[in-house]
C-alpha cells in the first residue's frame, strides 16, 4: 500500500523532478505534487510524495531534518486531507 509524504521548508526553486529524485535514493516514487499559490503560482515551499509503505518510512526516517538547497527539511507522514 503507499504511503503519503509531506516534504515541508523546501527552497522555492525546487522542481516536481528534483523532488522525485531526492526521494528516488530509497525506491520507486509514484508521485510528486508541489504546492503552489492559487493566486500567484509561486510555489509554496512544500509538496508531497507518494511511495510504497516500506520505502516511504525509510525516506522519512533518512530525510527529515536534513539539508536540501540550504534548508532544513521537515519530512513525515501526511495527513489525510480533512474536508471543509
Amino acid at each position: 500500500m503507499a504511503k503519503s509524504i509531506y516534504v515541508g521548508n523546501l527552497p522555492w526553486s525546487t522542481s516536481e523532478e528534483q523532488l522525485k529524485q531526492l526521494f528516488e535514493q530509497f525506491g520507486s516514487v509514484l508521485s510528486t505534487k508541489l504546492i503552489h499559490d492559487r493566486d500567484t503560482g509561486k510555489p509554496k515551499g512544500f509538496g508531497f510524495v507518494e511511495m510504497e509503505d516500506e520505502e516511504a518510512l525509510k525516506a522519512i526516517e533518512k530525510l527529515n531534518a536534513s539539508e536540501y538547497g540550504g534548508r532544513t527539511l521537515k519530512v513525515n507522514e501526511a495527513n489525510p486531507r480533512k474536508e471543509k
